[in-house]
């Protein structure tokens, strides 16, 4: 069964930064972080793939980074340039296997997901 710990949500400053890790067990597919704001539906920020290609949500783009260190098989995200629009709880998911590429930031193709770790930004 794979587990995924996310820890790294706090607090910001609008411009500020912060790094969120996911701890993961187990074996897994394509992985990635999630988020879900108040009232919106999940949606995708960034997946990295098993052969580390890497996709990201347009509104994140140039702000974020999603890296992997198998080693500790901990899955991270930088979050810089934060804007209030970024205020939502995140989570960690991975799927059984590799993900298509035309569907890796769509939520219902992930089969497990972390607890979330919120972040929020103010102006």
């Amino acid at each position: 069964q794979v587990q995924l710990v996310e820890s790294g949500g706090a607090s910001v400053q609008s411009g500020g930064s912060l790094r969120l890790s996911c701890a993961a067990s187990g074996y897994t597919g394509t992985m990635g972080w999630f988020r879900q704001a108040p009232g919106k539906e999940r949606e995708g920020v960034a997946v990295i793939d098993t052969d580390g290609k890497i996709t990201y949500a347009d509104s994140v783009k140039g702000r974020f980074t999603i890296s992997q260190d198998n080693a500790k098989n901990t899955l991270y995200l930088q979050m810089n340039s934060l804007k209030p629009d970024d205020t939502a709880m995140y989570y960690c998911a991975a799927a059984r296997s590799r993900v298509g590429w035309w569907a890796r930031l769509l939520p219902q193709f992930y089969n497990y997901w972390g607890q979330g770790t919120q972040v929020t930004v103010s102006s």
